[in-house]
């Protein structure tokens, strides 16, 4: 008989896997969201996408796609270079209070509170923040928000917007694990 892998162990495999599998229900999510919540067009909108990993990365390049004017917020060189490569402005992480005032949507991908106060004084009336990171989400749970902003927590997006996809990503990371694994 074969070793069995632990639970956990096939868990934190699949899970990172499956996350990567998601990345694109999660943006067609955002974007979705984004359409109901507004009453003007993506193409021409001002976005900021705060973070440019897995979801960043995909998100920013399917609101280019619409037309829209699309910041993307880092923090290395090499995300840099990217961003710009790809035709996108960029903006710091770390340093994006003062630099918000422009934005009608604003889209974070960063698991950490990067919008505080100071970061967030600075929204445009009207300005929807979309926060897309796993719990504790992006955003400062104690922070005010400026008149008519609002913030929209969207957990869970592969499964509310496209359960089959996200239901055969996951069906799909679990077996080829398993099959690597030799458990199958």
């Amino acid at each position: 008989m074969k070793n069995r892998l632990p639970a956990g162990n096939i868990c934190g495999v699949t899970g990172q896997h499956a996350y990567t599998a998601n990345n694109l229900p999660t943006c067609e999510g955002a974007i979705q969201l984004a359409m109901e919540q507004t009453d003007f067009t993506l193409q021409g909108a001002r976005c900021l996408v705060i973070g440019c990993g897995r979801i960043g990365a995909l998100l920013a390049r399917k609101l280019h796609a619409l037309d829209a004017l699309v910041t993307v917020s880092a923090r290395s060189a090499r995300d840099f270079a990217r961003i710009e490569a790809a035709g996108l402005a960029a903006l710091d992480t770390r340093r994006l209070a003062g630099h918000l005032d422009g934005f009608d949507l604003v889209f974070n991908t960063v698991p950490a509170p990067v919008l505080g106060a100071s970061e967030l004084a600075g929204l445009k009336p009207g300005c929807v923040v979309i926060d897309l990171a796993s719990l504790p989400g992006g955003i400062s749970p104690d922070v005010k928000l400026p008149p008519a902003c609002r913030v929209l927590h969207a957990l869970s997006l592969p499964g509310r917007v496209a359960p089959l996809s996200a239901a055969r990503a996951i069906h799909d990371t679990v077996c080829a694990v398993l099959q690597e694994e030799g458990v199958l």
